[in-house]
């Protein structure tokens, strides 16, 4: 009998995917009725579950296959179809619908296909010790295909102006979460203990920021992590010419 019963601990990583995919679902209906800021807010939430629930998994040693399965509908819904109808409500739903809707499935495939690739990997042999990422993660790729509507909340620039820009910029993501492209894994990031403290008072600054000016800071985040990709593309560029 104890076979057929499952500790509530053993489900607490998969609540938390199921939490982060309907604040996906939701940022959809808010993103219909115009309330762009509680739809982008909502996906912000969902890739912070996301985080949260992978780490609960392994420290309670609660690993699934379902549950990874689970993870990658979720990242989909979430980091695939929300922010690309999000994007579209915001700054694509005029004179060029049509065009950007195409860009918006664009988007939308490219993260199907990214996390489909993920899912090979970890499935692979040493695939969880990988130390770097091949391509934007999804998360990080909603993030990213979310700047003009950051940009527009935060009255920065007025993205509904320039629909084409926007739904190039778009695709333009889409493309950088199926590069093969090596970005930064949090899990192989390493800080001295001398260090710690200067981690612990950035992101409490971080956290000030965000709270004061929430819009501007996700600009400046997304705009910084832009900068980063650009640096390891050029550093591949150099390695392959020197090779």
């Amino acid at each position: 009998m104890a076979r057929d019963r499952l500790s509530l601990l053993h489900l607490v990583p998969n609540l938390v995917t199921i939490l982060g995919m309907c604040a996906g679902i939701s940022a959809i209906r808010f993103t219909f009725e115009e309330r762009f800021e509680i739809a982008a807010a909502l996906i912000i939430l969902a890739a912070l579950l996301d985080g949260i629930d992978g780490l609960l998994a392994r420290k309670l040693d609660v690993a699934s296959s379902f549950g990874a399965e689970l993870d990658s509908f979720s990242d989909f819904i979430s980091f695939g179809v929300a922010p690309g109808i999000l994007v579209f409500g915001y700054a694509l739903a005029g004179p060029m619908a049509g065009v950007g809707w195409i860009f918006v499935l664009i988007f939308a495939v490219c993260a199907c296909l990214r996390l489909a690739r993920f899912n090979i990997n970890r499935a692979a042999p040493g695939g969880p010790a990988m130390r770097h990422f091949v391509g934007v993660p999804a998360p990080a790729g909603a993030m990213l295909g979310l700047l003009p509507v950051f940009l527009g909340l935060s009255d920065l620039v007025d993205v509904k102006q320039a629909p084409v820009l926007v739904a190039l910029y778009l695709g333009a993501v889409g493309v950088l979460m199926v590069s093969r492209l090596a970005t930064p894994s949090l899990k192989a990031v390493r800080v001295a203990r001398r260090d710690t403290v200067w981690v612990l008072i950035g992101m409490t600054a971080f956290a000030g920021l965000l709270a004061l000016w929430t819009w501007a800071t996700l600009v400046i985040a997304d705009l910084a992590y832009l900068g980063v990709l650009a640096w390891l593309a050029a550093r591949g560029r150099k390695r392959r010419g020197r090779g």
